[in-house]
């Protein structure tokens, strides 16, 4: 009887650990350096290069009413979430070169 109850909380013990380490999924963050070539603030995004190719990133909402403060042709450091099918959405911001009076997003706020 003992080993059955030694046993079954082994077992429970594994699938809890299983389940814990699990956790749930979180979506891959990639960060961009690169040269804003366009800001579009009606559509919300901006457009960027990374490995020789120009693509659009899109703003979150927190991130929308910031995006003419960025200047074209100064120098970002994006971070962004990759979503399959879609444009990646920006997470944070530097503005590595440039005169903004928005230098760096935390997603939240700029400073």
């Amino acid at each position: 009887m003992r080993r059955r109850a030694i046993r079954c909380y082994s077992l429970l013990y594994a699938v809890l650990a299983f389940i814990v380490s699990a956790g749930p999924a979180s979506a891959e963050s990639k960060s961009i350096y690169s040269p804003i070539i366009f800001v579009d603030k009606e559509k919300g995004y901006i457009v960027v290069s990374s490995s020789g190719a120009v693509f659009e990133v899109e703003a979150s909402e927190a991130a929308k009413p910031h995006l003419d403060k960025l200047p074209a042709s100064g120098m970002i450091d994006l971070v962004v979430e990759l979503r399959p099918g879609n444009a990646p959405l920006i997470k944070t911001w530097k503005l590595a070169a440039g005169e903004s009076s928005c230098k760096i997003f935390d997603g939240k706020t700029c400073k």
